[in-house]
């Protein structure tokens, strides 16, 4: 099919310049012919490429785009505008975005600095948990279909390949058999499993890996043999590649390669959440090692690769759901032992319920506790105290199964505070406590749990105090003591 002209009309929209030829699609400026029209943002159509050398996957994926961009809403995928009849000549019409694909940095002359890198990923996974959350797995993320938009947010490309859990998988019955990028096509894919959102946290693994390194952790397969070896081969530690990279995000990159898609991330969220506090992350062996799994431990992978049968995975948002991060708010002061109790044990009842879930322990302190003369009450040593705080008030808590991180804030606001962490962080559900006056008082003078419980992005659990009478006075003194000594201690 030859190129459209600039100038040429098409069911009332006018053809500016051709953007982009590509191998399954060209990608046109286009206009309403009529201005009365116009939605009020630049456009752009893509036409699939029919030649008569071109495979029946370029129509599979228009209709699949087609599907996915109607079902798709949120600030991380292109608005949807018009389509064209296939039986005519097929066309989709949507937003057409500013900005650089990842594709600008991951083949710039060096590597990314650790602090930017860790931001555009961050974006990244937040943009694939959006659609994870709306049931649609991507399947074919790789830099040129991840958008980064002059303010820092990405916008997810190209749908072509995706799969969403609320309609048939027009690929998988059509073509039956493995598609995407193969650099980047997580191990599950490689044997035709489509539709688990942790195949797309494999391939943001990759990207990050080739950001950190200038190198593909699997090398560009094109064979169906070397696209099988991902399936027990180990990358090459990116530390061995550079090594100035923090062993942290070692971690986290390798976390996402890993084979068998339970051992990644349980959901992108988790992910970002990892990117934006390395101080949080783990280290554990796969982010100190500098060398690769020798050949036997490469033989056992091959020998339980062959074995394994591959499960489809249940809906993406219910996945996702599952492994939530959860967020109990503390109070740093006024706070009763019973609350501090109630809260813990408010806390133990969703984790136990929720394996894999992570949790964040979170207290919102003024910012001018952090300015005082004397060294003891230093930036640093305020909130070395108030986290140690922290971490006393959770270890009761069996956290066998779930991360756990710690988290100090400042601000005169202290629901705006506690909300914007939420935003900020792909939180599912804040616990907190209740508060303490009347309802009547609560409708003149909004208290920090009703702001919160108005404006938040999740689930918000208010706990009552509570606390069983014969251990009120074991539980009071013990929380009380751990809870002064913390605070008050100098360093």
């Amino acid at each position: 099919m030859k190129l459209l002209e600039p100038g040429a009309e098409l069911d009332g929209f006018t053809i500016e310049a051709c953007i982009h030829a590509g191998g399954m699609a060209h990608i046109y400026r286009v206009r309403y012919s009529q201005g009365e029209h116009d939605p009020g943002f630049a456009l752009a159509m893509k036409v699939p490429r029919m030649t008569s050398g071109d495979g029946a996957e370029n129509i599979v994926s228009f209709e699949v785009e087609h599907q996915m961009l109607q079902l798709l809403t949120g600030p991380h995928v292109p608005r949807f505008v018009a389509a064209g009849d296939l039986d005519k000549l097929p066309y989709l019409v949507m937003e057409y975005l500013t900005g650089q694909t990842l594709a600008h940095w991951s083949e710039a002359p060096e590597p990314l600095a650790v602090a930017e890198l860790a931001s555009l990923g961050a974006a990244m996974a937040t943009a694939a948990h959006s659609l994870h959350q709306q049931n649609v797995v991507h399947l074919d993320l790789k830099p040129a279909n991840v958008l980064v938009r002059p303010d820092g947010q990405v916008v997810l490309l190209d749908f072509g390949l995706s799969c969403s859990a609320l309609y048939p998988d027009l690929l998988a019955e059509q073509l039956r058999k493995a598609v995407g990028s193969p650099a980047w096509m997580a191990p599950e894919q490689v044997v035709g499993v489509r539709g688990d959102p942790r195949s797309d946290i494999f391939a943001m693994g990759v990207m990050l890996y080739q950001l950190a390194t200038h190198e593909l952790p699997f090398g560009e397969p094109r064979t169906a043999g070397g696209l099988r070896q991902r399936l027990w081969m180990d990358p090459r530690p990116p530390r061995a590649l550079r090594p100035d990279l923090p062993d942290w995000l070692q971690e986290v990159i390798l976390r996402c390669l890993e084979p068998e898609a339970a051992r990644r991330y349980p959901s992108a969220a988790h992910l970002a959440f990892d990117l934006r506090h390395p101080e949080q992350v783990k280290v554990g062996e796969r982010g100190r090692k500098l060398k690769g799994i020798g050949f036997r431990a490469h033989a056992r992978r091959w020998l339980k690769a062959a074995g394994m049968h591959y499960q489809p995975s249940p809906l993406p948002a219910r996945q996702v759901d599952e492994v939530p991060i959860v967020m109990v708010a503390l109070p740093h002061r006024d706070v009763s032992d019973v609350t501090l109790y109630s809260l813990r044990q408010a806390v133990a009842r969703s984790l136990g319920t929720r394996p894999g879930a992570q949790l964040a322990c979170v207290t919102v302190i003024s910012s001018g506790q952090t300015h005082a003369s004397s060294d003891d009450a230093s930036e640093t040593g305020v909130h070395r105290r108030y986290l140690a705080t922290l971490r006393h008030w959770a270890e009761p808590l069996d956290l066998a199964g779930h991360q756990v991180s710690y988290h100090v804030l400042e601000s005169g606001d202290v629901a705006q505070a506690l909300l914007a962490y939420a935003r900020g962080n792909g939180v599912s559900a804040i616990v907190m406590g209740a508060a303490t006056h009347g309802l009547m008082t609560q409708r003149l003078l909004a208290t920090v749990p009703i702001k919160v419980a108005m404006d938040a992005p999740c689930t918000v659990i208010l706990v009552k105090q509570a606390l069983p009478f014969e251990r009120l006075q074991e539980q009071a003194a013990k929380l009380k003591l751990i809870w002064d000594r913390d605070r008050d201690a100098p360093f």
